[in-house]
């Protein structure tokens, strides 16, 4: 059984092939890893950041991806402006979205991680508009469901990263790389 662990850039795509690109091709997994029968454990979308778990055991696949296993999964979401106490226990209690209201999430300011990695291209600065970090822990995966949970108290994501899966984190793999569990 192989498994690992990847820190996905930004602008990368969660899959071997790009298959919807009519452009100028579109950087995938194969760009930075070369094992044959893996394949992601669930998706991060292409403007979303951070750990990525490939695998080539279903039942993990599985595990780690269908919603009824309840697996958290942490991000890092620098959001514009500060959420105060009501909106991050809205996002505790349940965010109503057009889908379904989500299931009850941990959610806390945090100051900047320290580890985190320069995005290319940056996130905009605004000096009007001031940002906050906040980390969010859910146990479903809707479609884009962090970005649309924090639009909905008011305040959009900026910049999102997967920090964990389960008991996986992301320390010490720099964006781009990669190792075994």
């Amino acid at each position: 059984m192989t498994t690992i662990l990847f820190n996905k850039p930004f602008n990368v795509l969660s899959q071997f092939t790009d298959k919807g690109s009519e452009g100028a091709p579109r950087q995938t997994l194969s760009d930075y890893i070369d094992l044959p029968g893996i394949y992601p454990a669930g998706r991060l979308d292409r403007d979303s950041e951070g750990l990525l778990v490939l695998t080539d055991d279903g039942e993990l696949q599985a595990k780690i991806a269908n919603p009824r296993h309840k697996l958290p999964k942490t991000y890092w979401v620098q959001v514009e402006r500060i959420p105060d106490d009501a909106a991050l226990q809205t996002l505790r209690d349940g965010v109503n979205l057009k889908d379904g209201v989500t299931r009850p999430a941990q959610a806390r300011r945090i100051v900047e991680p320290k580890m985190l990695w320069l995005r290319d291209p940056p996130v905009r600065f605004r000096k009007s508009v001031p940002d906050c970090w906040i980390e969010l822990t859910i146990r479903e995966g809707k479609n884009r469901q962090v970005r649309r949970m924090t639009a909905a108290v008011g305040h959009p994501t900026l910049r999102l990263i997967r920090y964990a899966v389960g008991g996986w984190t992301l320390e010490g793999l720099g964006s781009g790389k990669w190792r075994h569990v």
